[in-house]
């Protein structure tokens, strides 16, 4: 996960970074060299929260296109000299997704620089992802030898090679490169001790068990803790509790729960609310409130009470729906997420106080927004609106812009047309939907999109049942 440095909403930088129509839309009327400036900076500097869940390549790069960029900063950040000391994939992920999705749109400039990249990158396995999608036999072909350089002809390097094959996201290059004349037997080897090792793990798993008791159990979980703090043993452990449980055993998970050993104790109190314990509701209330819990107990403790699905949980979360903690925070999201009519009050002002305290970005809010559209809680779209244009998680303004389709009557002509131009799919595929078209530029977006090859499926249906070849532009 990243903290990136967003520029505010109201600005091109902003707009684009959070990867908002409205940036599309601004950056072509914008003088075209602030537009550039703003595209680069967004591309060289990944503005994304977390960069292996939210969407910006593809919209990037239709901007490049639109703008008839050049990739001359582009070429430059990948082949800087910081590539040979930072080989994190989240330096260059971006770039190298923008050039796939141009080179998918023609562009030879951009199929050029990820074939060299490939061959002399550190981060080449990415590149020959976006090629094995794009690029033809011979070009894959050309690769084989420089990418088979960098493993050494070693017991060691041949262990590397064996884990490139094994973990490559596309296959297609290896499975070409097996049939090369020269280095075709080096490839194969490889992947036949792939196989191999992948049979052994699974024949001989060399992972720590825990004995067939809940005390063995339980005193895994904390001597795993107390052995290596990080490792979260106790939802592992709460998992084997189900298996080997029984009520016999209640009053001493119950104990546990109540004071045990922090690791022990999380894995109890998760186990007893998946089994629905008339009691766990107060222990998850003691783990919580109580000055001496530590971090991992309150943070079990709340999404255990989160998971539950009883009767109880839910009139439980509207006593504390209404408290200024923790606690009342996640019933307020149970009260969002399996709430009836009767709790759109809580929801409203947990939301409310949620964007005030915590602001656009708070964790707490996509339950909560989500909440506000199941909901149909109608005052709830003024707050809506602002999470929408501010926040910086494009998967969390999409939940925003579900929830105004359902709350806001202004949606279809107002936000829901920039959303055409969102750089993530759903927001695309709610707003082909929902956008009027008596806009023309609706009109002229969905035919692109229906039209766009590099469009998801979802959305070209969702365009196809709003538009035909021949509507007019109302």
């Amino acid at each position: 996960m990243f903290d990136p440095d967003i520029a505010p909403s109201g600005t091109l930088l902003g707009l684009l970074q959070r990867g908002r129509g409205d940036g599309t839309l601004h950056a072509l009327a914008a003088p075209r060299a602030e537009a550039l400036a703003a595209l680069h900076h967004c591309v060289l500097h990944d503005p994304r929260r977390d960069w292996q869940v939210e969407s910006r390549s593809l919209y990037y790069a239709r901007l490049c296109l639109d703008l008839h960029c050049d990739l001359d900063v582009i070429e430059l950040h990948l082949f800087h000299p910081d590539d040979l000391v930072d080989p994190a994939e989240e330096r260059t992920g971006l770039a190298l997704s923008v050039l796939g999705h141009l080179a998918s749109y023609g562009r030879a400039d951009a199929l050029r620089l990820l074939r060299r990249y490939a061959a002399t990158g550190s981060n080449w396995a990415w590149a020959l992802d976006e090629l094995a999608l794009r690029d033809d036999d011979a070009g894959l072909r050309s690769l084989v030898a420089p990418v088979l350089a960098r493993f050494a002809e070693t017991p060691e390097g041949d262990a590397e090679l064996s884990a490139a094959v094994r973990g490559a996201y596309e296959p297609r290059p290896w499975r070409l490169w097996a049939d090369d004349p020269r280095h075709g037997a080096r490839i194969r080897a490889a992947q036949e001790r792939g196989a191999f090792d992948r049979w052994q793990r699974q024949l001989t798993p060399s992972g720590p068990r825990p004995g067939w008791s809940v005390r063995d159990v339980l005193l895994w979980a904390q001597g795993d803790q107390e052995v290596l703090p990080g490792v979260r043993r106790h939802d592992a452990a709460a998992r084997c509790l189900a298996a080997v449980a029984g009520p016999e055993d209640r009053p001493e998970l119950l104990a546990v729960a109540a004071g045990g050993p922090d690791a022990a104790r999380a894995a109890a109190l998760r186990h007893l609310a998946e089994t629905g314990d008339p009691e766990v509701l107060d222990l998850v209330q003691s783990a919580v409130t109580a000055p001496d819990s530590s971090e991992l107990v309150v943070r079990a403790a709340l999404t255990a009470f989160e998971r539950m699905c009883s009767v109880a949980a839910l009139d439980r979360a509207r006593l504390w729906a209404q408290r200024p903690d923790a606690l009342g925070d996640a019933a307020a999201a149970i009260l969002a997420c399996r709430g009836s009519q009767y709790d759109s009050g809580p929801v409203l002002a947990a939301l409310r106080r949620t964007v005030r305290g915590a602001g656009p970005d708070a964790p707490a809010l996509w339950a909560l927004v989500e909440g506000a559209g199941r909901l149909a809680i109608g005052c709830a779209a003024p707050v809506l609106r602002h999470i929408y244009r501010e926040t910086s998680s494009s998967h969390l303004r999409g939940r925003a812009a579900q929830a105004l389709a359902a709350t806001d009557p202004s949606f279809a002509a107002g936000f829901a047309v920039e959303c055409l131009w969102d750089c993530e799919e759903s927001t695309r595929e709610l707003a082909a939907r929902h956008a009027a078209t008596a806009d023309t530029r609706v009109v002229d977006q969905l035919r692109r999109l229906a039209a766009d090859p590099a469009e998801e499926a979802e959305v070209q249906t969702a365009v196809r049942s709003r538009i035909g070849p021949d509507t007019p532009a109302a």
